[in-house]
């Protein structure tokens, strides 16, 4: 039995490093954005409560980030909490947010962070989020803004729908206050107002979605319109890096025509 595990962690390695190879002499995705899908599926199908999954679901994405700064990928989203799964039941949802402090907090001394320039920024409706979260979200945002190697970007409280009614208004405000007509408006006046105006890239080449589920959710609707999307059928829990790297070998293979 031994010696069948450690033939096939062997086959893992040689696997993973063959893959390795293959996307890394091909042309990378600048910005891959992933929903975290299943942490509660995985904990019930261990019979733990659905924190237990949320846990192992944070913990996997220190991992998805060691991976990104390894492979030079520039952008990183992630979408960790929508606007809906706020109505959950309260004590998942404060179980969500006491996880979420404890990550943003060990990020904020994250020689990983700082040692690669990777500016950290929440993307949704933060003041819907407790005053403590909401406080460590500010303390890294602030600690990070004046990085631009890598982003990490958090979607968090966040509804793709809500995020293009947040531009509209605050659009409509500037032509409130004349410094704005509306004949000026056109889809880079838009770009501007989203929650990702402040990136190099705001539009994802690359969406990965576990869980087996095969649909966006509301995520970066505007940004999302020719992302490359792929959908992967295991629990967020249990995403590896050939995962990942197998995503961005199906990427590669992709012909991308925006349209034309």
């Amino acid at each position: 039995m031994l010696k069948g595990l450690l033939s096939a962690v062997g086959a893992y390695k040689l696997y993973k490093k063959w893959l390795w190879q293959q996307v890394k002499n091909k042309p990378l995705p600048s910005h891959v954005a992933v929903i975290l899908d299943g942490n509660r599926r995985w904990a019930k199908g261990r019979r733990l409560p659905p924190w237990f999954g949320h846990r192992e679901g944070a913990r996997k994405v220190e991992d998805l980030l060691d991976w990104c700064l390894k492979l030079g990928i520039k952008t990183l989203t992630l979408y960790v909490l929508s606007t809906e799964n706020l109505q959950r039941p309260v004590e998942e949802v404060n179980a969500i947010f006491k996880i979420a402090e404890e990550e943003l907090r060990r990020a904020l001394t994250d020689r990983r962070i700082h040692e690669n320039g990777v500016r950290v920024k929440a993307l949704g409706r933060v003041e819907l989020l407790p005053e403590g979260l909401r406080s460590l979200i500010k303390e890294l945002e602030a600690s990070t803004s004046n990085y631009n190697s890598h982003f990490l970007n958090i979607a968090i409280a966040y509804g793709g729908r809500t995020e293009i009614v947040d531009a509209v208004k605050k659009i409509a405000e500037s032509i409130e206050g004349g410094k704005l007509r509306a004949s000026d408006i056109d889809e880079h006046v838009i770009e501007k107002h989203l929650y990702t105006w402040f990136l190099p890239n705001p539009y994802p080449d690359l969406i990965i979605r576990t869980s087996g589920e095969e649909r966006l959710s509301g995520f970066l609707l505007w940004q999302s319109a020719y992302s490359e999307l792929v959908f992967l059928d295991i629990y967020w829990p249990d995403f590896r890096e050939i995962d990942l790297l197998r995503a961005i070998r199906t990427y590669q293979t992709r012909q991308r025509r925006f349209g034309i």
